[in-house]
């Protein structure tokens, strides 16, 4: 028999009639040589907020032309003022909606989410960072077993225990573009060609991703050849959890905030010694009040940018912060030394951190040493040092690590011979190459004496931020003076 239209047949008495809340595919596999227009097959509405389960079966991609990208190329105009649109574009009806955008200036994962023909303008997933005035963009359209980019608004529906065999034929699934709780669980996305899962808008609302497993079609591809990416996100308050993902170049992007990212082994790398690394999660929303928390992070790194802001520049805003990472298990095989876990990369001047826990986690690099567990990429921006503010970084386990870094870092310091004026060089140890901001405490270990030997009981007054990047301190004493003192010093302000 004809499985696909069974399949549609099937999903459309699932959605029309209130006597079933699943469909239970009774673990059959159903071969696909297109994609299923789901909304298409429920026919006669666009918008569906009623609890459905499609469970325990298999999808499985057939080769064929309809898989197929369509792909576009068109002159359009950006202006910021309007972040989400672009106007002046030639032929917009030939662009399909849900389609991937590229261009000079364009953050990953924007998509079309919908369009105006008669005025020329399409509207756009994420504002674009560095876009302004005119070019040729192209646009996308990947191609997914399952797609519900027809519908207005889903809601509340939930594959459980599918198998999504793309075969590196096409992607997974397709979001409808409004709607909450759109739940996967206990399913696979078996070697997607280009997506596991794409949001084109904000269908992806408290989604739930948790119990998957996702294979990339490029395991032996090395890391700067790969293109595919799990899933993204642009809505806010995901529940990511318990998921195994393996060697796509990204595994997540996400946008919005609110998302609690836990019990995750996400790996990257290849098999090149050294070679090069990429992110496994992009956070593209600066003050992102997310959780990464229990997770094993291989052969990646969290990186945390601001590419979906029409305006990079720090305004009127919330810079970086609200991110938490801890009890973590990070890890990296043949890394070369940069490699860092995480990354922050401002895409405009003025940015800093504003709140930022990092502790509890485990660093170990395997066949190689690393340089730190966290560093700044200034492609486009540096983070303004000066500004940092409620920054921890705590009770990190390091192994192969040059740099241990933390905040409040302790150090010991030393002088042999009497100085009235000692340098304690905090370079290295404070997060992010930060300047030695505060000190919070200080104590002699022992007595403090002068040349003859005679105790010295006067406390010393601190200069902040001296030396070369402001990593030093300088402790001023009443005479010149000899000993050992422990200090306690911030690269923040933690007010």
């Amino acid at each position: 028999g004809d499985e696909p239209l069974a399949f549609r047949k099937a999903v459309q008495a699932l959605m029309n009639f209130t006597d079933h809340e699943s469909l239970d595919m009774g673990g059959r596999r159903v071969q696909l040589s297109a994609p299923i227009d789901m909304q298409a097959a429920l026919d006669d509405k666009d918008v569906f907020e009623v609890r459905r389960v499609i469970r325990n079966g298999q999808l499985e991609a057939q080769p064929s032309p309809a898989w197929d990208d369509t792909v576009v190329s068109a002159q359009a105009s950006y202006d910021p003022a309007f972040p989400t649109r672009l106007s002046n574009v030639a032929n917009p009806a030939a662009i399909p909606v849900g389609a991937l955008v590229s261009g000079n200036g364009v953050g990953r994962e924007v998509y079309v989410r919908s369009r105006n023909d008669a005025a020329g303008h399409l509207f756009l997933s994420q504002p674009l960072f560095g876009a302004t005035g005119t070019q040729v963009f192209t646009f996308r359209r990947f191609k997914y077993l399952l797609d519900f980019g027809g519908f207005a608004k889903l809601s509340q529906f939930i594959l459980d225990s599918i198998e999504f065999q793309c075969n590196g034929q096409c992607s997974g699934i397709m979001l409808a573009p409004e709607g909450r709780v759109f739940q996967v669980r206990d399913c696979q996305f078996a070697r997607p060609k280009d997506r596991g899962l794409t949001s084109m808008n904000r269908g992806c609302q408290d989604m739930h991703l948790e119990r998957n497993q996702w294979l990339s079609n490029e395991q032996s591809v090395p890391v700067q050849d790969r293109r595919t990416i799990g899933f993204n996100m642009n809505a806010n308050d995901a529940k990511i959890r318990d998921n195994q993902a393996m060697r796509f170049l990204h595994w997540g992007v996400m946008h919005g905030t609110g998302h609690l990212i836990s019990g995750n082994h996400f790996f990257q790398g290849d098999d090149i010694q050294g070679g090069v690394r990429s992110a496994g999660l992009i956070l593209t929303q600066p003050n992102v009040l997310t959780a990464i928390t229990g997770n094993y992070i291989d052969n990646c790194w969290v990186e945390w940018t601001n590419e979906h802001d029409e305006a990079p520049d720090f305004g009127n805003e919330f810079s970086f912060g609200g991110l938490s990472m801890t009890n973590n298990n990070c890890t990296a095989i043949g890394a070369p030394p940069s490699f860092s876990w995480l990354v922050v990369k401002p895409h405009g001047p003025g940015h800093f951190i504003q709140g930022l826990t990092l502790s509890d986690n485990v660093f170990r690099p395997i066949n190689g040493a690393v340089d730190r567990v966290e560093r700044i990429d200034t492609t486009f921006a540096d983070l303004d040092r000066g500004r940092m503010r409620n920054i921890v970084v705590e009770g990190n386990s390091f192994n192969a690590v040059g740099r241990f870094t933390a905040n409040p870092v302790v150090i010991d310091h030393s002088e042999n011979s009497p100085q009235s004026v000692w340098t304690v060089d905090l370079a290295g140890r404070l997060p992010f190459d930060g300047r030695a901001r505060v000190v919070s405490g200080l104590v002699p270990q022992g007595a403090i004496t002068t040349a003859a030997g005679s105790a010295v009981f006067a406390q010393p007054y601190v200069q902040v931020e001296q030396g070369a990047g402001g990593a030093s301190l300088t402790l001023h004493w009443p005479e010149a003076v000899k000993g050992r003192v422990r200090v306690e010093a911030r690269m923040d302000n933690p007010a």
